[in-house]
């Protein structure tokens, strides 16, 4: 009979999808057969719950398999998983990256196998050359967390803030770009952290410029999520100076009152990311902007949602990610004065709503306007913007191809091809 290959289950986050392709190679070297794995995620408590639902799910369609659980739920409420009797065992986010867990993975007879995420000092950047479509490649250059938000249990699953020296994710982006790779995204846990553990403490900044620098042939580098009150002086020429540093950045906002952001801990004011919005669009006219907010936050009153309906608008932002606000054990938060569920499903409805008007009217704008186009697959890619664009007709997957934007449909554009000459 022929070996059965392990079978994979990612939740969450980009990173996470970095993470089981090493797995998925790791297992592979060990000669893992017949496994069943299970990459969780623990933002919100929502997370968990399907994490439990993947894993029944997983169990009744393979009855005989070994069933593993990692990932960050896995790392912070292991015994979560170890009670459920679907499950064989639990691997923590540090064990799943090391080599000797696959190779041993299925004579085991150890249940939990979690340490101390808080001693690991090492990033798992090597272990893959990016992952993604044929068009993009996400590579890792940090992981962990030093910030302690009261709302998030991100870091007792990630660890502290490590990264990627620079020269090893340079020579990771110039295989990518050799391999024809047209985009690089830089991910991490808390991106504009990258450096702080480095000899000389570098900063994102000085590692976009050397990217670009040192891989002529990329055509487009994009940063993921950043913290924009740590966007130091060298992340911003490269906005103002670098045409392929594309003109998107995702932030990490998560509210638009100034006391809501104290209680949640965060390092910035209302106003530092109105001033940051400002000077990347006066950097970079026509920049867009993404979000994370959260809705509902424990002492959120009517008055202070309103703050970040407003931020929504006074710094321009086009794409949001909305997180309807959940306690996870163990943090501040949870044991803050909590809103009503129907009061935080409504405000994060409103949120959705005033981003899916920014979207709409950025799309509008776009219409007459030539891009240049990623394409994803072939009837749809992506502007410099991250916007969407179909076309009727298809294009070669991975290339990036000139298109005029013809219409939209409140969510993607609609583009043919530009005229020449």
């Amino acid at each position: 009979m022929a070996a059965k290959p392990p079978v994979f289950a990612t939740l969450g986050c980009r990173l996470n999808a970095y993470e089981t392709e090493a797995m998925k190679a790791l297992a592979e070297r060990a000669g893992v057969e017949g496994a069943v794995v299970v990459n969780t995620c623990a933002v919100t408590a929502e997370a968990v719950r399907k994490a439990r639902k993947e894993i029944r799910r997983l169990r009744r369609e393979n009855p005989d398999a070994r069933l593993i659980v990692t990932g960050c739920a896995a790392q912070t409420e292991p015994e979560t998983f170890a009670a459920m009797g679907e499950v064989d065992a639990v691997i923590g986010n540090a064990e799943k990256m090391q080599p000797e867990t696959w190779a041993g993975l299925m004579a085991s007879t150890e249940k939990v196998r979690v340490d101390d995420i808080m001693s690991v000092t090492e990033t798992a950047g090597h272990l893959i050359d990016g992952f993604g479509t044929r068009s993009r490649a996400y590579v890792q250059v940090q992981n962990g967390c030093d910030h302690r938000c009261t709302f998030c249990i991100i870091p007792f699953g990630r660890g502290n803030s490590r990264s990627v020296p620079a020269g090893v994710v340079v020579e990771q982006i110039k295989r990518l770009a050799g391999a024809g790779f047209n985009e690089v995204v830089l991910t991490g846990v808390d991106l504009t952290s990258w450096g702080s553990d480095l000899p000389g403490e570098p900063r994102l900044g000085d590692l976009v410029m050397r990217i670009l620098k040192l891989v002529p042939d990329l055509p487009r580098l994009r940063i993921s999520s950043i913290d924009s009150i740590e966007a130091d002086d060298n992340l911003m020429q490269a906005i103002a100076t670098e045409p392929r540093l594309m003109p998107h950045l995702h932030l990490s906002l998560q509210h638009g009152d100034n006391l809501i952001l104290k209680r949640m801990k965060r390092r910035h004011s209302r106003d530092d990311a109105i001033a940051f919005t400002e000077e990347a669009r006066r950097l970079r006219p026509g920049i867009t902007f993404g979000a994370d907010i959260i809705a509902g936050f424990p002492t959120e009153t009517e008055a202070h949602f309103a703050n970040s309906l407003k931020l929504v608008e006074e710094c321009g932002l086009t794409w949001l990610h909305v997180f309807p606000y959940s306690p996870r054990s163990g943090t501040p938060a949870a044991r803050m004065p909590q809103v009503a569920g129907g009061a935080i499903r409504g405000r994060a409805a409103r949120l959705r709503e005033a981003g899916q008007a920014r979207v709409a009217a950025h799309l509008a704008g776009q219409v007459g306007q030539r891009h240049s186009v990623l394409m994803e697959n072939p009837r749809m890619g992506r502007t410099e913007h991250f916007a969407e664009v179909v076309f009727a007709s298809d294009r070669p997957e991975g290339r990036i191809v000139a298109a005029m934007i013809e219409g939209h449909d409140s969510a993607r554009l609609i583009g043919a091809d530009a005229p020449t000459g």
